[in-house]
């Protein structure tokens, strides 16, 4: 258990790697956190929002199932679970939601997420207890590849479309974006490091001094932060075991496991280590972190590809780094003040983060294929990358009855079932 705990300090230069078992120190390591915290905020909270969840729970159990996949792992593989939006789909049509305020029959949907993360939970023990062969058999690179870049593409949309309701929204977005490149390119040390804060505080400044100070656009309103608590427990839900909404929402699992798989191949090549034997203990950390978010009314948790996107750009592994971003994490689950403050933040402003965020792990996805040497001249791997891009990112969807797969899902199991079928006596270039 101590071993978890102990990182040996290193003060990398420029463009060094930081690895799982290594951390800066301590202070660069806490302005580590509260990057992956900014990161991974938008898409934790917009989830619960667009589902009617508490976003402060969603926010609390974000930290709590960091750390309780941290401690299946061993501290050996770098990542943060969040709020997943192959959920939100599924939740709605359980729980009949209209889109807008608390969602009245949260606890329907909160015994299938419960559900879902045991089912996860099997499959983790499945494979600790058999190996990963199977799954890897199921998805190579080509498809885990595809997945993960999928996952970004899949969410490109939503800063887009939904981030940016007028016209001086979208050049914002833009503007944003610049920020956060130009931090990337033209700085160094710890603020490049510090690459997606830095941009948004620079582009939070621009937009004050664009609405507040010359009337261009909806000003920032920081009254909901000098009125807010600083401290003060969420709202808690219990959850409701109804045999419809949990059938409904515990598929969802193979989704996650297809995530997680292609997240953890993804840190796997960007740190150059084998984590293909935490795999099973990844799977069971993410279930159990599911289930103890659903008991407490929260959303259904995966690890983060937003926090991919952040070390695929830093270069830096530490798990110390989650231990704090979650630590954070459940602290500020109880500051209402900090909730009002992140709502504070302008949607656009925002917006043109995820735009950068949900970029880099579209390309992670791409990095698979290139350190695998993924062949593309093997009609194959061609078809199946090609199908489930344009599945993913077209948001294709499906429905079984009352059962909604969307692009994600169908990109997923379309990949899966394409490289399964597609093997069947297939004829090789020649």
């Amino acid at each position: 258990m101590s071993s978890m705990f102990s990182w040996r300090e290193v003060r990398p230069t420029p463009g060094d790697v930081v690895a799982p078992d290594e951390r800066l120190p301590w202070p660069q390591t806490a302005a580590m956190g509260v990057q992956h915290v900014i990161a991974m905020f938008g898409a934790t909270v917009l989830a619960p929002i667009l589902m009617g969840f508490n976003p402060n729970v969603a926010i609390l159990m974000s930290g709590i199932g960091t750390l309780i996949f941290f401690l299946m792992v061993g501290g050996r593989v770098p990542s943060y679970l969040g709020s997943s939006f192959a959920f939100i789909g599924v939740v709605i049509a359980a729980t009949g939601y209209a889109g807008s305020g608390a969602n009245a029959n949260l606890g329907l949907a909160l015994g299938g997420i419960i559900a879902c993360g045991a089912l996860y939970t099997l499959i983790g023990v499945l494979v600790m207890l058999t190996g990963t062969r199977w799954i890897e058999a199921l998805m190579p690179p080509v498809v885990t590849g595809a997945v993960v870049a999928v996952i970004g593409l899949n969410l490109a949309g939503v800063p887009i479309k939904n981030m940016a309701p007028t016209a001086f929204d979208a050049w914002m977005q833009g503007v944003t974006f610049v920020c956060v490149a130009g931090v990337a390119v033209f700085t160094r040390g710890m603020t490049q490091r510090l690459l997606i804060l830095v941009g948004l505080i620079l582009a939070a400044l621009v937009y004050a001094l664009l609405t507040n100070g010359l009337g261009l656009g909806k000003p920032i309103d920081l009254s909901g932060v000098a009125n807010a608590a600083w401290f003060g427990a969420p709202s808690f839900a219990a959850p409701v075991f109804d045999g419809n909404a949990m059938l409904l929402i515990a598929p969802v699992a193979l989704i996650l496991v297809a995530e997680n798989l292609g997240h953890i191949k993804a840190v796997s090549a960007m740190t150059g280590r084998n984590l293909d034997p935490l795999i099973g203990r990844a799977f069971v950390g993410d279930g159990v972190a599911t289930m103890v978010s659903g008991a407490a009314g929260g959303t259904g948790v995966t690890t983060y590809a937003e926090n991919i996107g952040v070390m695929a750009a830093t270069k830096i592994y530490s798990t110390a780094t989650f231990v704090i971003a979650a630590l954070i994490a459940i602290l500020l689950g109880f500051s209402p003040k900090f909730g009002a403050l992140i709502q504070a933040i302008p949607l656009a402003v925002m917006g043109g983060v995820s735009i950068v965020v949900f970029g880099l792990i579209a390309v992670a996805g791409a990095k698979i294929w290139v350190d695998n040497k993924v062949d593309f001249s093997d009609n194959r791997n061609l078809v199946v990358a090609a199908i489930t891009l344009v599945l993913g990112t077209g948001d294709y969807t499906l429905k079984f009855g009352g059962f909604t797969l969307g692009g994600i899902g169908t990109a997923t199991f379309g990949a899966i079932l394409l490289w399964a079928l597609l093997g069947r006596g297939a004829a090789r270039p020649n």
